[in-house]
């Protein structure tokens, strides 16, 4: 299999015929509507946009607050759709007390279960936002696709390469119906990150020797079990700790950083060995996930970027990402350049962030324009990336990226329903199933 070169861009046609060969041809469901098609063809202009919301948790109401701050025309948010319809409601207020006349989401069009999804896409809607757990994205993309709706879908992509070539099937149909999919990096359009890392293409610390990513932090609260609840239904609740649902802190929050790594290097990584475990939060309640990663990933020149990220409280905390090169350095999450005797020689200033909101402004003003950006390409070799990580912390081996992206090890469920048994389960002491370095199979 052939990986992308450094020097082509992401919507090159060598780049597409990169995703063809590394994918595996799902079936993408029924074909959206002539109308879905022939809309998405044209410019929104100053139209009300309808937009329906998947997932109604934390990053789902902070992303439809988003949307609907974006300016050039009237958002409406019409439909919205979870697992859980205590989740559904808080959200809907939430928003609802933000945004009181863009919302108008009767009960008719609130929908609840793992099949609530189908029926948002069934509404008569411009734009969907998916922003469930990650374990989900591929089928979500999937169906939004099919439906013939704009998409806009938070990182990671997926959790196993099962799924990150369905994502990437689902971007090449959207390319054909003409449809925008965005993608929830949002590094990838704040000002001070663009003009950063334009700078270093352009040469501005040499030629890039290796780079260092980190998301280090105290990590994220768990939800108590509820002795009432179905196994399915404490997993769902407490998806982070979950693979299936998650992919690990490495893929649902590093990411963002890896993502800066391939976006500097503008290719993927062709290897990754690293190491992990569970120091600190070793308890059952921690489902699956290890609590720190290290690896390492080597590029096709040879140069590295390494990456760290751990979840345990009272140690050193950094969420940051940087470049060194044969003429000098970068704080790329900074946005400071300097010289090989450590001087600055460039600084971005203030300003220039704000990602969360930015990437929606960017993707409606796009859409009113009559443009249809598709992101899906970067976004899912990133999360690829995440998983290659993962999968070398959890095996202590190395892993080569064409064996990575090729690996058949599918993590979703047999079924969805809260009655099924998920794909990990506790044994008699309560405890799920860990990685073990040097005996675990991750390809």
């Amino acid at each position: 299999m052939n990986r992308p070169s450094p020097a082509e861009n992401t919507n090159t046609g060598s780049r597409r015929e990169f995703i063809k060969k590394s994918s595996i041809l799902v079936a993408g469901g029924a074909v959206g509507s002539n109308l879905n098609v022939a809309r998405s063809a044209h410019a929104l202009g100053s139209d009300t946009i309808r937009i329906g919301l998947i997932g109604c948790g934390k990053r789902g109401t902070g992303a439809a607050n988003e949307a609907m701050k974006t300016q050039g025309g009237e958002i409406q948010l019409v439909t919205m759709a979870d697992a859980f319809s205590n989740k559904l409601k808080a959200s809907l207020r939430g928003i609802k007390g933000e945004h009181p006349q863009k919302v108008e989401v009767p009960p008719e069009r609130q929908f609840v279960g793992f099949d609530a999804y189908q029926h948002v896409l069934e509404q008569d809607i411009d734009l969907v936002i998916l922003a469930t757990p990650p374990g989900f994205r591929p089928l979500h993309l999937e169906a939004a696709i099919a439906a013939g709706k704009h998409v806009f879908m938070e990182k990671p992509v997926a959790v196993d390469a099962p799924g990150v070539r369905r994502v990437l099937a689902a971007g090449r149909e959207a390319n054909e119906k003409n449809l925008a999919v965005a993608a929830g990096l949002h590094r990838r359009h704040e000002r001070r990150y663009m003009e950063t890392i334009q700078r270093i293409h352009d040469g501005d610390i040499g030629d890039i020797l290796m780079s260092r990513v980190y998301w280090n932090g105290p990590g994220v609260r768990v939800r108590p079990r509820n002795l009432k609840e179905t196994e399915m239904q404490y997993q769902m609740r407490n998806w982070y700790y979950f693979n299936w649902l998650c992919g690990d802190h490495i893929v649902e929050q590093h990411i963002h950083n890896l993502d800066v790594g391939n976006w500097l290097k503008r290719d993927v990584p062709i290897s990754a060995q690293g190491q992990g475990g569970r120091e600190v939060r070793d308890d059952k309640e921690y489902g699956q996930i290890f609590d720190h990663h290290s690896v390492e990933f080597t590029y096709r020149d040879g140069s590295k970027m390494f990456s760290q990220c751990r979840q345990i409280q009272n140690c050193w905390n950094s969420i940051s990402e940087f470049a060194h090169g044969t003429n000098g350095s970068a704080n790329i999450s900074g946005a400071a350049i300097y010289d090989r005797a450590g001087e600055a020689v460039w600084k971005f200033g203030s300003g220039g962030g704000k990602g969360f909101q930015k990437e929606h402004d960017d993707l409606f003003t796009a859409l009113r324009n009559g443009e249809r950006p598709n992101e899906t390409e970067y976004s899912a070799h990133s999360t690829m990336t995440a998983i290659m990580g993962r999968m070398a912390s959890y095996s202590g081996r190395m892993i080569k990226w064409d064996d990575a992206i090729e690996s058949q090890m599918d993590l979703s469920p047999s079924a969805y329903s809260f009655d099924a048994d998920p794909p990990v389960l506790p044994d008699r002491n309560g405890q799920y199933p860990v990685a073990v370095p040097g005996m675990t199979t991750v390809v």
